[in-house]
């Protein structure tokens, strides 16, 4: 069989285009063309192996393999990670019952990242998904930072003081968080000293604007911590450092970009801050057993009416129709919030003058080499989150973080139904949908077996998200997991797995609905 028709054959038709691969939908870049070439080529600075995937077709070492169920489960279970609350932590009985995560690279490397943490202070859980473009040094400065700026900006005055007090007198200080890290979640340890000088004079600034007393808010904790690690991303690569390393990574860090959504939750108080296009659904149990979504964010997106409506409100009417091109701002990025994409904010003469005295390995870079087009009253990006409150209530039962690399795959339905059927134990038994397709009785006998063989095995992934992330790459369209689709996708060259799907990144949080309802009923009476 031809190399083409091995890695079509048992894909879906949504996937194909004549005899050559489609990318996926969305993320064909976060970063759309640079030159005026035709929309539909791939941008050339996405990476060197995407630059290459056109040959794909007539290279003859090309294949895709068939994987044994232990090699896909090897490669499905690299980067799981689960965390279980303690029952009692000797203040409180936690809401959270703990959290599960995992992801599944199709950048090399990973684009992606996650961080999940309890703040010591106030005993609330910080859990968050970020989603890397044009490389992963932005995804990963937040990773490591941004809980930090959200835990303390949710301390009150005379905590920050006591900070203060000890770093003055050269003391130890209180740890603020708690880390929950896989062993491959890296954290950066040339660049903390730096990254606690920008803290430290934030808590500083945070002093001086409060007083004994002051009762922290949480929305405005979550919103100004947002918007200062983004300043300090942008004020760090315009003030360079002498250590050769640092300059070059803080320049990285700005100039590529990331979207965040960050859950904190508190008792029955649940946060989302959201900035871009990664997703927070809550799964909730109806009274019959089954389960339906609610949807905790809001895409930034050009598919989100509101959003491309402020944009276009912050520019003169003469940038109506090139702020928003092609669904992307001004035709690049599909991200309407960001962190970093210092490409979007700063001024023509800014970015030439820190370029100019940049390292050379940055002039390398294309995608920091051109100006966008129609570039006229920037800022026209912004990391400011869109923040919403949810009391919890005892149905609401798990909620799902995800980088949109899940949604591009999964209906927002469909993961909740995956998810409520794993905890559970329950297979809500839908009827069977073959999309349209003529199907024998033979061949629907077949379908019916399957997914009885696949009720009956359903279960074995150890780790929730691994579960969902095995029916989001392996689901074909009968709605089944197909081992061999799966195994296809898994095996697929870096230089191709791009080309079919995202970096997918999940963290799902188990609630517990006994501590939920006794918190509602303490706080209504």
């Amino acid at each position: 069989m031809p190399v083409t028709s091995q890695l079509l054959r048992g894909l879906p038709r949504a996937k194909l285009l004549a005899s050559g691969l489609l990318p996926c939908r969305q993320h064909q870049s976060q970063l759309g063309p640079i030159t005026n070439r035709p929309p539909s080529r791939r941008p050339s600075h996405v990476s060197q192996s995407h630059q290459h995937s056109r040959s794909y077709q007539t290279t003859s070492e090309l294949r895709s393999y068939i994987l044994t169920p232990p090699q896909v489960n090897s490669i499905l279970k690299a980067n799981e990670y689960s965390f279980k609350v303690p029952e009692f932590d000797g203040k409180n009985v936690s809401s959270v019952m703990g959290f599960e995560s995992n992801q599944l690279p199709a950048n090399a490397p990973i684009e992606d990242r996650r961080s999940a943490a309890t703040c010591l202070q106030t005993r609330g859980m910080l859990l968050g998904v970020f989603d890397g473009h044009a490389g992963c040094a932005c995804a990963q400065a937040l990773s490591e930072r941004l809980f930090y700026y959200i835990a303390v900006s949710l301390l009150p005055h005379d905590t920050l003081c006591e900070l203060e007090a000890a770093v003055e007198a050269g003391r130890a200080l209180s740890p603020i968080l708690q880390w929950h890290k896989h062993p491959n979640d890296y954290f950066s340890k040339e660049a903390q000293t730096l990254y606690f000088n920008s803290l430290r004079t934030y808590w500083q600034e945070l002093i001086d604007l409060t007083s004994p007393g002051d009762v922290p808010d949480t929305h405005e904790a979550l919103l100004n911590a947002f918007k200062r690690l983004d300043n300090d991303i942008s004020l760090e690569a315009q003030v360079g450092d002498p250590n050769a390393f640092l300059n070059y990574w803080v320049l990285r860090v700005a100039f590529s970009g990331a979207t965040a959504c960050v859950a904190h939750i508190d008792g029955s108080d649940l946060y989302i801050a959201n900035s871009g296009d990664a997703r927070a659904v809550l799964g909730v149990q109806e009274e019959d057993g089954s389960f339906t979504a609610h949807t905790l964010s809001n895409d930034h997106s050009a598919q989100n009416e509101e959003e491309v409506a402020r944009i276009r409100a912050e520019h003169p009417p003469s940038e109506k129709k090139t702020v928003i091109r092609q669904d992307r701002l001004l035709g690049l990025l599909m991200p309407l919030r960001a962190f970093g994409d210092v490409k979007f904010k700063w001024s023509i003469e800014l970015q030439k003058c820190v370029l100019e005295s940049g390292p050379d390995q940055l002039h390398e870079n294309e995608h920091c080499k051109f100006i966008p087009p129609n570039y006229h009253t920037p800022p026209y990006l912004t990391a400011e989150p869109e923040i919403t409150h949810h009391k919890l209530r005892p149905q609401d039962r798990f909620m799902v973080i995800g980088s949109d690399g899940l949604w591009e795959t999964l209906h927002r339905q469909e993961v909740v139904r995956i998810v409520g059927e794993y905890i559970t134990g329950v297979s809500q038994r839908q009827p069977l949908k073959v999309g349209g397709y003529k199907v024998s009785l033979g061949q629907m006998q077949e379908l019916l077996d399957e997914r009885k063989a696949r009720e009956s095995s359903a279960f074995e992934d150890q780790n929730s998200a691994t579960h969902l992330i095995r029916h989001s790459v392996g689901n074909n369209e009968f709605g089944t997991v197909d081992h061999e689709r799966l195994s296809k996708m898994l095996s697929l060259p870096e230089e191709l797995a791009r080309m079919y799907r995202d970096d997918i990144t999940i963290i799902i949080s188990q609630f517990n609905p006994h501590v939920i309802g006794a918190q509602r009923q303490d706080g209504q009476s």
